[in-house]
């Protein structure tokens, strides 16, 4: 079999066109469709680092461990996420949505919930009590007792209103309905309920000791899942010291598989679930009718199958959708608008610093130049230029006194009262008061005055 020629061997011999150059957002959208659509959701744990939280709500953080940091992004709208355990160095675990932030082409984790990593307060709490009962002996296999394979009457500690409940009568509704069930309601979750289930198992022991009924077989302690913080009532030694000294054997089944509490260990039996304690509590009945139930377990086998295939198609659905939900455009513009209103107030302190350091410079040069002294200089110019100013407005005032008293002189010896002191008169008429110069101005019995160097002289015209 002849071997084939590769594609560049081919491409000498027959050339062909390159391939179309994409544009940086072409191929940032093309990584950010294949990195969500390959990765998708994922679980990582690691330190927080670089925590900032925006006044939009938007927390922007990275984890990181020995060999890699991941950034991060928890939006406002993640209501599941418990925001307040992001804190600078606290190791946590995130779920999430690998996405990539286009502006900057960098790929971040979309959180969607938080949980703590390692062992906190409660979890050091938990191991310190756990170690102290273990070697007490209350977690001894060999005191453990069996259970009845077929129980007719049985105690039930939990909240009667909690999800725990429903799920217990349910499974033993449809497993064993006929199974006597007293219930001894309690608290399950906050301060005081670890008080009242020790309480309430130790009062179906005085129940049973009593005689006020039936004889107990055994007791259900139980309560749906939740965090450490919620079962942490079934953590105390309270609880403990009641499973222990109870004459009844016990079953715990509090939370999920994977919680585990200081009473599981305690009691009889530990079941994963409220609705598992309640399949082992009935498995003896339950399984004595398996062939007549086997057509409905198949039937219920099918419709579960069935369910899940369903379930997956609505959850490649739902993450479609989120994909292409306009809310999601929205959180990487306001994500966006987070970057840009950062980038400003650098700005705003950057400027702030330039003008603060233009200040400084400009305020060590006035230093420098020293306006006191310069003021000073001005102001003796000044006064120099004052003093000149009035030197010479008394020199121009003395000058125009002497050209006054000169004129007034020559003004005395040009006026009348001269001319009349050298002998001449002055004559007017005496009615009018007009100069007369010429005889012809006057008429024969005119009044007129004639003024003299020390006086007038009032006479009458004869002739003219």
């Amino acid at each position: 079999m002849k071997k084939l020629k590769s594609q560049w061997e081919f491409g000498e011999l027959f050339p062909s066109e390159k391939p179309k150059a994409l544009s940086v957002g072409e191929l940032t959208a093309q990584i950010k469709r294949t990195l969500e659509k390959q990765v998708g959701k994922v679980r990582v744990s690691g330190e927080v680092t670089n925590f900032r939280a925006q006044s939009s709500g938007h927390m922007y953080f990275s984890i990181k461990d020995a060999q890699a940091q991941l950034s991060c992004v928890l939006f406002r709208g993640e209501a599941q996420a418990d925001r307040s355990l992001i804190q600078e160095g606290r190791k946590v675990v995130l779920e999430g949505e690998i996405t990539v932030y286009e502006p900057r082409g960098t790929y971040q984790l979309r959180v969607a919930r938080v949980e703590l990593e390692g062992e906190g307060a409660l979890q050091a709490a938990f191991e310190k009590l756990k170690a102290r009962l273990k070697l007490e002996g209350l977690f001894d296999a060999a005191r453990k007792r069996s259970l009845p394979a077929f129980p007719e009457n049985i105690g039930l500690v939990t909240s009667p209103t909690g999800a725990a409940i429903k799920d217990v009568l349910h499974a033993i509704g449809r497993r064993n309905p006929g199974l006597q069930i007293v219930l001894a309601p309690c608290r399950v979750q906050g301060d005081g309920a670890s008080r009242e289930i020790a309480e309430a198992i130790r009062l179906l022991n005085r129940w049973n000791t009593e005689g006020r009924g039936q004889p107990l077989d055994l007791i259900l302690v139980t309560r749906g899942g939740g965090s450490l913080e919620d079962l942490w009532a079934f953590n105390e030694e309270p609880v403990a010291r009641a499973i222990f000294e109870s004459a009844i054997p016990v079953v715990s089944g509090v939370g999920h598989e994977i919680d585990f509490t200081i009473s599981d260990f305690v009691a009889d039996v530990r079941a994963a679930t409220p609705t598992a304690a309640a399949e082992i509590i009935t498995e003896g009945v339950y399984s004595s009718v398996g062939f007549i139930e086997e057509a409905r377990d198949r039937m219920s086998v099918l419709a579960a199958r069935q369910v899940e295939r369903k379930v997956e198609r609505l959850e490649l659905l739902q993450d479609r959708l989120a994909r292409v939900h306009p809310r999601r455009r929205l959180d990487e513009w306001l994500q966006r608008l987070d970057d840009l209103g950062g980038g400003l107030s650098r700005c705003v302190r950057v400027g702030f610093r330039e003008q603060k350091t233009r200040f400084t410079q400009l305020a060590e040069r006035l230093a420098r130049v020293r306006p006191a002294a310069q003021l000073a200089q001005k102001r003796d110019l000044v006064t120099q230029e004052q003093q000149r100013l009035q030197a010479a407005m008394r020199h121009r005032f003395q000058i125009l006194n002497q050209r006054v008293s000169a004129a007034g002189t020559q003004l005395r010896l040009l006026g009348p009262e001269q001319v009349l002191a050298r002998g001449y008169s002055i004559t007017r008429d005496a009615s009018t008061g007009e100069v007369i110069r010429d005889p012809a101005q006057v008429a024969p019995g005119q009044e007129i005055k004639t003024r003299l160097r020390t006086g007038e002289i009032r006479s009458r015209v004869e002739t003219s």
